[in-house]
Formats: structure tokens, C-alpha cells, sequence
């Protein structure tokens, strides 16, 4: 069992494993620290000061904190949309989703240079016929890292 383990622990999967969840959070950190001390102050004076953590309903001895609630959505969308936007400007930053346009032969046109090598292998007994104009194929791919 040991062996085992330490089989698993030397595989270099879990190193990046680990190294991915100390700069998630790392990440995350940032991310808060934009939503909170950035976005939501400026949100704030757009809304007239509102603090949605400060809103609740009383019903008999129990206190429905409902502001926490909107507050929590607020940042939750807040954090989604500043992830979106760095993700957008960190690939467009690295040229990710440029496409790159391949021409890519018909089948008739790779029939007409098989027959046009077989004729020049046969030392030239055969006339030679003019090669026949063939609709192109385009092809998109998109490049990978």
C-alpha cells in the first residue's frame, strides 16, 4: 500500500493539482478584493448608499436576513461577470480564438496529381492532359497551445 502511494504522489499530476488550487486561491482572493473594495463601493454611491446586508424581516422572534441573501447574489454575479472580462482580456492578450484558414484540395484534384505523377513515371508515352479545375474545400482550424 505504501508503494502505492508513493507511486501516486511521485505522478506529476498531483504537483499540478496542487500548484492549481494554491493560484485558484490566490485568484479567488484577488477576484473578492476587486468586487469588494472596487465594484461595490461604486455600486453604493450609484444606489444611494444602500447596504443590502442590512435589510431583514421580523416575523415574531425569528429575523428573515434576506439583504444578506441579495447581497450574496449581487457579489456572486459581480464575480462571475469580472472573471468573464479578465479571462476575455487575458486570451485575447495570448491571440487564442484566432482562426487560421487551410485550402484544402478536392478529391478530383488529388486524382489529377496522381495521374499527372503516374504519367511522368511512365517517361512521358502518354500526351498529357491539361489539369482539370476543381472546387476548393476550405477548412477553418483554430490554432492550439
Amino acid at each position: 500500500m505504501w508503494k502505492e502511494f508513493k507511486e501516486f504522489i511521485s505522478k506529476g499530476n498531483v504537483f499540478d493539482l496542487a500548484v492549481a488550487v494554491m493560484v485558484g486561491a490566490a485568484f479567488s482572493k484577488i477576484v473578492e478584493s476587486l468586487v469588494k473594495d472596487l465594484m461595490m463601493p461604486v455600486i453604493g454611491i450609484m444606489f444611494g448608499g444602500i447596504n443590502f446586508a442590512g435589510l431583514s424581516y421580523r416575523i415574531k422572534a425569528e429575523v428573515i436576513h434576506y439583504g444578506v441573501f441579495i447581497q450574496t447574489l449581487v457579489d456572486f454575479f459581480l464575480v462571475a461577470a469580472s472573471i468573464f472580462f479578465m479571462i476575455k482580456v487575458f486570451n485575447k492578450l495570448r491571440g487564442k480564438g484566432k482562426t487560421y484558414e487551410i485550402k484544402a484540395a478536392t478529391q478530383l484534384e488529388v486524382l489529377m496529381e496522381i495521374r499527372e505523377l503516374l504519367q511522368k513515371m511512365q517517361d512521358g508515352k502518354k500526351e498529357k492532359l491539361p489539369p482539370i479545375q476543381g472546387r476548393r474545400t476550405s477548412i477553418r482550424f483554430k490554432k492550439r497551445d
